[in-house]
């Protein structure tokens, strides 16, 4: 079973939710910080999550949201495109965030074998902003409706991104 994602809506067997994406759309993701959610079908590597703001269920590999997790984005660095831990001396964005957004993340495996440096970073499908606010690359939905997402997914479901013609 697909979780299928347009520029509108993303869908897994009865859940359709509308959802926000990359400010410049779905395409081929050229480099780091172009704003394009990625086109293609990707696995859910694991779920990131805060343990202090939402209790979850789900038979994918989760892992707490700790206040020195931070993801790195510097193409520079050997770590782009990864987990890491402060201090870190290279580009990075913090994952334990004030704002709700990151309370809940799939991380999808965009980018990730081989990294491909300056490839884009940190493709995840997230809590969404008020309004839906786009994203810099991500697909962001409702938290009620990616917690229902969660409890219905499991290590061989796919992310497929597409966009309509």
């Amino acid at each position: 079973m697909h979780i299928l994602i347009n520029k509108n809506y993303l869908t897994y067997n009865k859940l359709k939710v509308k959802c926000a994406i990359g400010k410049k759309g779905i395409g081929s993701k050229k480099k780091e910080g172009d704003l394009i959610t990625p086109r293609g079908q990707f696995k859910i590597k694991y779920i990131l999550y805060r343990k202090d703001r939402v209790k979850i269920s789900t038979k994918l590999e989760k892992k707490v949201i700790r206040k020195n997790m931070v993801w790195c984005d510097d193409p520079k660095s050997s770590y782009y495109n990864k987990l890491v831990k402060l201090p870190f001396d290279y580009n990075h964005e913090k994952l334990y965030k004030h704002e709700n957004i990151y309370d809940i993340i799939l991380v999808l495996n965009y980018n990730t074998n081989p990294v491909k440096k300056n490839k884009g970073s940190a493709i995840f499908i997230h809590i969404a902003k008020n309004k839906f606010k786009k994203t810099k690359g991500c697909v962001a939905i409702k938290k009620a409706n990616l917690i229902k997402l969660i409890k219905e997914i499991n290590p061989s479901t796919k992310v497929k991104i597409f966009s309509q013609k």
